[in-house]
């Protein structure tokens, strides 16, 4: 679940989830292990007894509620039985079986129903029908009703269906972090493992996948009943289920029968796409059992696309979901968009093994499971796909994104500690996604690739089908390096922030001289982040070295062969911080020869104009239109014009805006024009297309969509189109036919429509009918799709609208701790990103400051997202002139 920052460049908000591409029949390197058989349940030694006193019934699932159940409760078993009616409106039925052994039963026993207490209609214990009690999102069983040893409950009643998102002829589950509790009365932590039987009675023409094979089917008249086969033990946000009007394929590859349910109606790209889809998961597959020495350890792999998903994707065992316009690519697919289909599968893949085989104990720890597959999805790409410079898409995903947060006043560590599962969705964010990756990255540099990935196998069979902590890993990989993991833990995981480093040249006398760089703490503190990176130095003749520099204190010298006329820091992408650019390095930027080594230039230019040093904004602008005829690498130029825009919208003044508009136009179209690549010139398109401000801009961007005429060697699909018309319909343009009506009536897929259709109210030019937009919003009805929410919000505050959509900021800011409780993991962040992301005023920072001093007490990890998404909202105050 790796998040996609909104791009107000493209105006596309949404989550995104790891890339690469291709395929690939796999061979690991030599040395790859044998495989392994994979070891049942790891069972721990048994603990004391906790301290007497009966947890609280309160909301959510407090750590000491779930500590004391993991004590008392073990071997759980769920049978489920749901009735989902054709008519959407239409309540859900359902009975379970809930079958626990308890050591003792001195006390009751709570379950976890986050719904309201009429949805419960019936409770039996062991045989006996019970009063229902149920209070603060628990189900609670009388101590009076329990027994040592095997215990049965039996409820009949209305499934919740806050997370059930039922559409008008599909649903699915999507239960993480602590949404299972929301469905049905569950034990809903991770370390409470569980088999599930479930029984799914739906119309007779949808099709269904759950975690475990279809035992067997049955219909009776306009209804179908699927029985899957017990699951395998899992943890409850891993318990899923899919049901609709889907397409089921299925295909076996490599020994792998894999059942594949999409609602996709393109002719093309279903062509382009379905043998890509089902090979990735292949490889993917044969990768990480080579990788791991462990088979695959479930009993099938199937995996669904859904229109619209929250997420890139979510590792469900047996049933991954993706969101299927990042599997569905069409001939105008990008380089970074088949590249990041493939780090999607190859991440959720991963997931089998890190988060499914081996969860998390307690939701602090959820960063383990992500940063692992992504860690994997960047290692499958580097053996699985042909010609991809990993290194430079590894600098790409994380660098930016990692230091989005890090730089902020709201950053956060890797780690944090978390009380209540009710709070786990404020962890995640792009410090797990990105900065963990990073460090992992310095980690296995630190220990050798051998001795870490044997560790890892170690950890992966130790704690196999059971549940593990970050330390208890740390200690296995500690024991096979001498380097003091304990201590550089503490800086890289358990507290946030970065370095910024300095350098300085002495020497010269005897034609020796010395590179001396220094670090310190960004936030004035004394921390040292040790780590290893390369510097690539570059003589007056042209005589280039790169050096590793080793930083293991405050400061570090090395011997440099020559007084060096242009030095580039982090030219292999590994190292992590604000990395010194001298100006000597602008006006040939494109002349550094490693790809990588551009990328981290790029980035390093930016950070530093962000912290007020080295070029202002109008003058990175100004070097990086020059450099977009010049930069050859499609990822590079990708990353170029992402921060080439986001300068012209975010850290330019309106007058500033109007008159560097016209000639950054100009730049791109002549750039695309000389570009020879389709996908480059796809992306300077696509640029030229956000910032077009004049009328000829405009004029001509229009008549494109009009005729749907594509620029000379630019392939542009029906979803590029639905785009170009979104931009010109934020521009007003053109003012006497509204655009997006016309659009609606060529799109053909009805998935396709209803979000344009959703979306047409956030962009009419009528003020009053985008107000009427935003107070649908202060519903949770209003913001059931939450991609489209996103969206919605980007071209609602879109800079050109901002003077009638400032006024929505205070409402938008007190509905955050509702969207938190009602919403999915990302959604609370990418509200707060979509809204406020594009804002410069010196009012919309005072609303927020406002805001924050009125509320002292607020949540501190919602203030601290608060605080991430507006610090470019807070450094425009200082960057704008």
């Amino acid at each position: 679940m790796k998040l996609f920052l909104p791009s107000f460049s493209l105006m596309i908000f949404s989550f995104r989830k790891y890339g690469r591409a291709g395929g690939l029949l796999l061979a690991l390197a030599a040395g790859a292990c044998q495989r392994q058989p994979v070891l049942q349940t790891a069972v721990p030694p048994a603990s004391p007894a906790p301290a007497r006193a009966l947890p609280p019934v309160e909301k959510g699932v407090s750590e000491a509620l779930a500590t004391a159940r993991k004590w008392n409760i073990s071997h759980v078993a769920y049978g489920l039985r749901l009735s989902i009616p054709a008519q959407k409106a239409e309540p859900i039925a359902a009975e379970e079986t809930v079958s626990f052994t308890l050591r003792d039963n001195l006390d009751p026993v709570q379950l976890d129903f986050k719904a309201p207490t009429a949805n419960l209609h019936g409770l039996t214990v062991n045989g006996q029908p019970v009063a229902i009690d149920h209070r603060n999102e628990h189900l609670v069983l009388p101590a009076a009703a329990l027994k040592v040893g095997r215990n049965v409950a039996e409820i009949s009643f209305t499934a919740g269906e806050q997370s059930l998102n039922r559409n008008a002829d599909y649903l699915y589950t999507l239960l993480v972090p602590d949404r299972a509790r929301t469905v049905f009365p569950v034990f809903d932590q991770p370390d409470l493992k569980a088999t599930f039987a479930l029984a799914l009675t739906v119309p007779a023409d949808w099709q269904a996948v759950a975690n475990a094979p279809v035992r067997d089917s049955a219909s009776s008249g306009a209804t179908k009943r699927y029985t899957f086969a017990a699951s395998d033990s899992i943890s409850t946000y891993l318990f899923s289920f899919a049901a609709g009007k889907f397409a089921r394929l299925n295909r076996t590859l490599s020994g792998r029968p894999m059942s594949f349910l999409h609602r996709e109606t393109d002719p093309a790209r279903l062509r382009l796409s379905l043998g890509p889809i089902f090979q990735l998961h292949a490889d993917a597959l044969q990768f990480m059992e080579q990788y791991t020495g462990i088979e695959y350890p479930f009993q099938k792999f199937d995996f669904v696309a859904i229109p619209d998903f929250q997420y890139g994707g979510m590792e469900h065992v047996g049933a991954i979901d993706y969101k299927a316009s990042t599997l569905f690519l069409d001939e105008g697919a990008t380089q970074d968009q088949v590249l990041a289909r493939s780090n999607f599968v190859s991440h959720e893949t991963a997931h089998m093994w890190f988060g499914d085989l081996v969860t998390m104990q307690w939701f602090n720890d959820v960063w383990m499971k992500e940063v692992f597959a992504n860690f994997m999805a960047d290692k499958i790409t580097q053996v699985a796909v042909k010609n991809s410079n990993c290194d430079l898409k590894f600098v790409i995903d994380h660098y930016p994104a990692a230091y989005g947060i890090d730089r902020t006043a709201g950053a956060n560590p890797i780690r944090q500690p978390l009380a209540n599962l009710q709070d786990a969705g404020s962890l995640y964010g792009n410090i797990i996604y990105h900065k963990a990756p990073i460090m992992m990255r310095q980690l296995e540099r630190l220990m050798g690739p051998e001795a870490f990935r044997a560790g890892l196998q170690e950890y992966l069979r130790q704690y196999a089908h059971g549940n593990a902590t970050w330390p208890d890993l740390i200690a296995i990989l500690d024991a096979r390096t001498p380097a003091d993991l304990q201590a550089w833990n503490q800086v890289w995981v358990n507290q946030p922030g970065r370095p910024v480093f300095s350098y300085r040249i002495s020497g010269g006398h005897d034609q020796r001289y010395g590179l001396y760089v220094t670090q310190t703490a960004e936030d004035g503190s004394d921390r040292l982040w040790p780590q290893e990176f390369e510097v690539l130095v570059e003589s007056a003749s042209g005589e280039q070295q790169q050096l590793s520099v080793k930083m293991d204190g405050p400061e570090k010298g090395i011997r440099i062969p020559f007084l060096p006329k242009r030095i580039v820091f982090n030219s292999t992408g590994v190292g992590y911080g604000v990395f010194p650019v001298a100006p000597a390095l602008l006006p040939g930027l494109t002349e550094i020869k490693s790809p990588v080594a551009r990328a981290a230039t790029y980035v390093n230019l930016y950070e530093n104009m962000l912290r007020g040093e080295g070029a202002k904004p109008l003058e990175l602008l100004k070097t990086y239109r020059q450099a977009l005829t010049r930069e050859p690498e499609e990822l590079n130029l990708k990353l170029l014009t992402g921060q080439a825009s986001a300068i012209f919208w975010q850290f330019l003044s309106s007058a500033q805006r109007l008159a560097v508009g016209p000639g950054l136009e100009a730049n791109l179209w002549a750039a695309m024009q000389k570009n020879p690549a389709p996908n480059s010139k796809k992306q300077l398109f696509k640029t030229y297309q956000s910032v077009a401000l004049t009328k000829a801009a405009q004029t001509r961007l229009y008549g494109i969509w009009q005729t749907e005429k594509a620029p000379a060697g630019v392939k542009l699909t029906e979803d590029d189109y639905t785009e170009l018309a979104l931009a010109l319909a934020v521009r007003d343009y053109p003012a006497a036919a509204p655009i997006l009506p016309a659009q609606l009536a060529r799109i053909k897929n009805e998935d396709r429509r209803l979000r344009l259709q959703y979306l047409m109210p956030a962009l009419a030019s009528d003020e009053a009918t985008r107000d009427a937009f935003f107070a649908t919003l202060k519903d949770k009805k209003g913001r059931e799709k939450e991609a489209w929410v996103t969206s919605a919000l980007g071209y609602l505050h879109h800079p050109l609208r901002q003077a009638t959509s400032e006024k929505y900021l205070p409402a938008s800011l007190d509905l955050l701790e509702e969207i938190q409780l009602t919403g999915d993991i990302f959604f609370p962040y990418s509200w707060l990103q979509a809204t406020l992301g594009s804002y410069q005023t010196a009012s919309a920072a005072a609303t927020v400051r406002t805001f924050l001093a009125a509320h002292p007490d607020y949540n501190p990890k919602l203030r601290a997202k608060l605080l991430q998404a507006t610090d470019d909202l807070f450094r425009a105050e200082k960057l704008v002139r």
